[in-house]
């Protein structure tokens, strides 16, 4: 699990299409063999560690439901949460639900499918960045981001038409779940709605 704050931004070393090896400092520190790191939000197992780097193992469906990995490209980079880690971001998985296209001043154009679990002021994390939606239609977001943010994540690297991961937030998908469930009792959305979880 993770919160979407971004320690470090690294650079992709290597990929030939299963180990990935990324360049970094920061995350490595006190890292071990089997650890998680999220690189662009992707949660990925630690299976080596060198001077400055580390490798992965990346399967079939990391690559077909991100925007994938491409040599000497900068990714933000976390390590998994510790009992004693600040929650500065939101619940984050490192589970990418799919890729958005940037459409430029922080809109994203988001599959059809995932555009219901896109809610105005709610958390969404965008390449790993845990953001707050400020504005949300037509199968488009947009984000609010603060200076800081956009210095110390490689956000700013995007151009018009670029990929990027997109993991939404996991309580939307919890409520929907329930809500078509047959056994949820007297809970409805109105009732959710009344009770501040809409």
């Amino acid at each position: 699990m993770f919160t979407g704050i971004v320690e470090e931004i690294g650079y992709i070393k290597s990929f030939d299409g299963r180990k990935l090896v990324v360049e970094c400092s920061k995350v490595l520190e006190n890292t071990q063999l089997g650890d998680s790191i999220a690189i662009d939000g992707c949660c990925q197992t630690v299976v080596s560690i060198g001077e400055n780097v580390f490798s992965v193992d990346v399967s079939s469906e990391t690559l077909r439901i991100t925007k994938g990995f491409k040599v000497g490209t900068r990714v933000n980079l976390e390590r998994a949460l510790t009992p004693t880690t600040r929650m500065g971001g939101h619940i984050v998985q490192g589970h990418v639900d799919g890729v958005a296209k940037y459409l430029g001043d922080m809109k994203f154009e988001i599959p059809q499918e995932l555009d219901r679990y896109i809610v105005y002021k709610g958390s969404i994390t965008v390449n790993g960045v845990s953001l707050t939606v400020s504005k949300n239609e037509g199968y488009t977001f947009n984000v609010a981001i603060i200076p800081h943010t956009l210095e110390n994540t490689n956000l700013k690297d995007l151009k018009f038409g670029d990929s990027v991961n997109i993991e939404t937030d996991i309580l939307g998908r919890y409520v929907e779940k329930f809500l078509s469930s047959k056994n949820n009792s007297n809970i409805t959305e109105d009732f959710l709605k009344e009770n501040g979880f809409f």
